[in-house]
């Protein structure tokens, strides 16, 4: 909480601008509009992404005459190529002298030729997620193929395939690497079968009043992988709460909070379901 009440004009004063895409529960979205500063300008507080896309965001944000929570484009409806993400400059992210830090540092830092703190980083957060196998002498600063190959392991233990699984670390590869969330790399040998999961059915199958087969094969698929609690007698065709809440269990279990954590599967929960 801030000492005194502050307006559009003055709250990224006590922000530091970040991109978009590191964007994390509790920043905001700010416009500002000086030529109407009183009914042209807006602010949104981030709740969490509402898609696994990322084009929509969970937003709260005061709406006469109260404040409402819904999901909303990014930035905004209008106006949305003027709107500034922003971060508390209060918060902390890891301890000092640490070396740990959630917000992701860039693509750049990573790739052949890359010779940075950052892949250093990088591997320590391998190694404590199952990857030690892939060093031979530990994790350092400069690129190797350890380095890619321990990432693409852990991309894969997400249930990822294609380009998410490409080796290089993207935003949520490093948000998940350093909350701790997602699955850790399983051990060598150990997996199985390569992943045969059914295509993602679509969001209209899921919600209050289905009843389908896609349905079903969900909550059978959650009770498999121990998210199960909820159920009384069981899963069935019928879309129910129960549905729902474990499926949140499951999302949260994943690390992901507000809009992706929801309790309704979109493609990337579904993936990594039936991984």
């Amino acid at each position: 909480n801030l000492g005194t009440n502050e307006w559009t004009g003055s709250l990224a004063a006590y922000g530091t601008r970040i991109a978009r895409a590191d964007l994390q529960p509790g920043d905001i979205l700010l416009f500002h509009n000086p030529a109407d500063p009183s009914k042209g300008s807006h602010v949104t507080i981030f709740g969490g992404w509402a898609d696994s896309a990322r084009t929509r965001y969970v937003a709260y944000e005061q709406a006469r005459p109260q404040t409402r929570k819904q999901s909303t484009p990014m930035a905004y409806w209008n106006n949305s190529d003027r709107y500034v993400a922003y971060r508390y400059k209060g918060v902390t992210e890891g301890s000092p002298g640490s070396g740990s830090s959630t917000a992701f540092p860039g693509a750049k830092q990573f790739g052949p030729g890359a010779d940075n703190k950052y892949v250093t980083q990088l591997g320590r957060m391998l190694v404590e997620r199952g990857g030690k196998r892939f060093y031979a002498v530990g994790p350092g600063p400069e690129w190797s193929a350890a380095d890619r190959r321990a990432t693409e392991a852990f991309q894969r233990a997400q249930g990822w395939q294609g380009k998410e699984a490409d080796g290089l670390p993207g935003p949520h590869t490093w948000r998940l690497l350093a909350t701790g969330g997602g699955r850790d790399i399983p051990a060598a040998g150990a997996g199985g079968s390569p992943n045969t999961a059914v295509a993602f059915p679509g969001r209209g199958y899921f919600k209050p009043g289905q009843t389908n087969s896609h349905v079903d094969r969900l909550g059978k698929q959650l009770v498999k992988k121990g998210y199960g609690k909820h159920y009384v007698s069981g899963p069935d065709p019928r879309w129910t709460e129960a549905d729902r809440r474990n499926v949140e269990a499951f999302q949260r279990a994943q690390g992901w909070r507000g809009g992706a954590a929801d309790g309704y599967p979109g493609p990337e929960t579904w993936r990594r379901l039936f991984a």
